[in-house]
């Protein structure tokens, strides 16, 4: 029963490229991975341009949805900013009560009921 080589990881991570091909000549069992991992190799080469295009349409989407938020965030603040009665009413830390809006309210500002 022969042991098999268990060599091909640590060479191929942590040794140079002559080193592995060496080896590789010399050790059917590192050489038969080796041929996996070209065959790895060549499908990710194969299916690269599909995921790059994939990632820049995704790019292209997010800055078109950051554009259209900055565009909706200052129309909003130039309508509140240039329209006086609602920047009248509505200021930081005032709220809204029943004389505001119109409505017959008593000395304490409670709704008047008749």
């Amino acid at each position: 029963m022969n042991k098999k080589c268990s060599k091909y990881e640590g060479l191929f991570t942590f040794s140079d490229e002559e080193t592995l091909k060496k080896h590789i000549e010399t050790c059917e069992d590192c050489r038969k991975e080796q041929e996996v991992m070209d065959k790895v190799s060549e499908l990710l080469k194969e299916v690269k341009p599909y995921y790059i295009n994939k990632r820049k349409n995704t790019a292209k989407l997010k800055i078109a949805c950051a554009m259209l938020t900055i565009l909706l965030s200052t129309a909003t603040m130039g309508v509140v900013n240039f329209n006086t009665d609602i920047s009248d009413v509505i200021k930081y830390g005032n709220t809204l009560s029943a004389e505001d809006l119109g409505l017959p309210v008593d000395s304490y500002g409670l709704l008047m009921v008749e």
